[in-house]
């Protein structure tokens, strides 16, 4: 599974980047519960996640900001 980059996220409105968020989310729950039970395969994909979602976060503020700047 290729990872997005900050221009695909870029490209995306913010409802879809707040249900890809949900969606990341609950891919971590379970990777770190497959952790916790012994059966995770690929460790750095927990890593990977979590930084793909706090990207998501950052350009979703982002754009908060600039939303409160034009006012």
């Amino acid at each position: 599974m290729r990872l997005m980059s900050n221009q695909d996220i870029r490209e995306l409105t913010s409802e879809e980047i707040q249900t890809k968020i949900e969606e990341y989310k609950e891919e971590l729950f379970n990777l770190r519960f497959s952790q916790a039970t012994g059966n995770l395969e690929k460790p750095s994909r927990i890593r990977e996640l979590r930084k793909l979602v706090a990207r998501m976060k950052t350009i979703l503020r982002e754009r908060e900001l600039e939303v409160k700047e034009g006012n």
